[in-house]
């Protein structure tokens, strides 16, 4: 049940940091041709974060 509950929260979490970059590439009126640089960058370090989590939860449990 902790894993559903930890797999939907990164969904989530996910969901809300490419909302925020979204914003950022507007309010700075970043080129498209960077967006998607910034957006790879972004999504990969959050993943990355996101599985060192999942692997932490996993093991605890």
């Amino acid at each position: 049940m902790i894993l559903v509950i930890t797999v939907l929260f990164s969904l989530f979490y996910l969901f809300q940091i490419n909302k925020m970059t979204y914003a950022l590439c507007e309010s700075r009126e970043i080129p498209e041709e960077k967006q998607s640089k910034i957006y790879t960058t972004v999504n990969v370090l959050i993943t990355i974060l996101i599985l060192s989590f999942f692997v932490e939860v996993f093991f605890a449990l």
